[in-house]
């Protein structure tokens, strides 16, 4: 990937900004004389104007939804540095040109700003490129028209960036399969997809049903428009960067081709964004399935597989998704993957490390946070054992904090007799030379589990009995 230095001359940027090429028009798309909407029953309509989507896209009541959901969902400032507490004030300044500058074809997006993600692999990173406030909303508007078309296209067994379906939705059809006896799985793994999407090949995929040449040129402007990562802007000829609103749906447009030749092989499959798991009912079946769908991905659609993580292997030595699987009673069943476990204990473990300086009223905030979002996300699997334990040394992690917190004998004596504890025993546990893991132990009659919940905080365990549970 090239990378050159330029010096901006649109929009006002930062000092520390840089800016991109403008990317190449679409213009053999243009002049095409019908395009495509969503009737009030989900029908597809063929009958209007070319240039009517991008209409509806720049439409006042789309616009002003975007916006919204823009705002609603926050989000960092992208090379502009401007956040969304200041869009609003801008695009009532400069929205008849903005309007008039995508009308025209002559809006230059900016580039994405570069974020690097540590993933578990030790040295890989998740990397993300942050728009603008101003082209979210512009993405966010394109995705609010774009996605009621293309719903009825999309296979059902897509279960990722859609409406009124989700990841447990994806897990429960995985089990379904599974029950039915397709326990064989192809566990495809798509290497680095969102940054190795053939554009042109997208761009293509999207023309079936996009007849407006002016939408088209905007999407591929997005596509090109670049990335600024440490001050320096790099080019970007493929892949869809993935932090904007729209990637998501380019994403599915891109893997419903795949979808469509897994339907049409007869495939029992199930799909969240790129995670593709494909279930047969041998592990030969299996094998010959990745070997002739190869071909496919890597050849039509201009992907990479994985070959180290790709694999074929029974459901119960699989991960997807966070879960993992295992057989009860002749039913398939949910658990919590171990890899999954491990990244929990270790959330749990930087919340609760006591060098970390967060007040006693934060702390439980942050904790209470990340137990519910935890706890929802793997409510379907089977964790009452796994969250007891899980709850025993968390409310030990708990008492080592507050012993850590009362340094001075003097402290910790003035803060145990506020137990009722007797004396002897104050002077005692005050005296201990214990470090703050051991001393936790001692501290179970004082800093009881009610106490502890008293506090503010709250365990796995409580909270998946009063809302999860089954």
């Amino acid at each position: 990937m090239k990378t050159t230095k330029q010096t901006y001359t649109g929009r006002k940027l930062h000092q520390e900004d840089c800016p991109q090429k403008a990317a190449a028009e679409q213009r053999g798309y243009a002049g095409v004389p019908v395009s495509v909407r969503i009737a009030e029953h989900n029908d597809i309509i063929t009958d209007l104007p070319a240039d009517s989507l991008l209409k509806r896209i720049l439409s006042r009541d789309n616009l002003n939804g975007a916006y919204k959901k823009v705002k609603s969902n926050r989000g960092a400032g992208g090379v502009d540095k401007m956040s969304v507490d200041e869009l609003l004030p801008y695009l009532r300044e400069h929205r008849v040109d903005l309007l008039q500058q995508i009308r025209d074809g002559h809006y230059k997006p900016n580039p994405v700003r570069r974020v690097e993600i540590p993933k578990e692999e030790k040295g890989k990173f998740w990397k993300l490129g942050i728009p603008t406030a101003v082209d979210r909303v512009i993405q966010q508007a394109i995705a609010q028209v774009l996605t009621p078309i293309y719903e009825p296209q999309f296979s059902d067994s897509n279960f990722g960036f859609r409406p009124r379906r989700g990841a447990h939705d994806a897990l429960k059809q995985c089990r379904k399969y599974a029950n039915e006896g397709y326990v064989y799985v192809v566990d495809m793994d798509l290497e680095k997809f969102f940054d190795t999407v053939c554009q042109s090949k997208l761009i293509e995929v999207l023309s079936r049903t996009i007849k407006d040449g002016r939408v088209l040129s905007l999407i591929h402007k997005y596509l090109n428009a670049g990335i600024i990562r440490q001050g320096v802007f790099e080019r970007s000829q493929q892949g869809v960067p993935q932090g904007g609103p729209l990637s998501p749906l380019l994403s599915n447009i891109m893997l419903n081709e795949l979808d469509k030749e897994l339907e049409k092989r007869g495939h029992k499959f199930v799909r969240y964004a790129d995670d593709c798991m494909i279930l047969c009912k041998s592990k030969r079946s299996a094998e010959r399935t990745l070997t002739h769908i190869i071909p496919f991905i890597e050849g039509k659609l201009f992907l990479k597989v994985n070959r180290e993580k790709t694999s074929v292997a029974h459901i119960s030595r699989v991960k997807y998704l966070g879960y993992g699987f295992y057989r009860y009673k002749g039913e398939c069943r949910f658990k919590v993957h171990k890899k999954s476990q491990k990244k929990m204990m270790n959330r749990l473990r930087e919340i609760t490390q006591r060098s970390k300086a967060i007040s006693k009223e934060e702390r439980p905030r942050i904790l209470k946070r990340f137990i519910k979002g935890w706890v929802n996300y793997f409510k379907l699997a089977d964790m009452k054992g796994l969250l007891r334990t899980v709850d025993e040394w968390l409310r030990r992690k708990i008492r080592a904090i507050y012993w850590k917190q009362w340094k001075k004998v003097k402290t910790r004596y003035r803060m145990i007799r506020q137990y009722n504890v007797p004396e002897w025993k104050v002077h005692e546990l005050a005296n201990c030379r214990k470090g703050p893991w051991r001393a936790a132990l001692m501290l179970n009659s004082i800093l009881t589990n009610k106490e502890i919940a008293r506090q503010g905080y709250i365990t796995l365990s409580s909270y998946y009995e009063q809302n999860c549970e089954n």
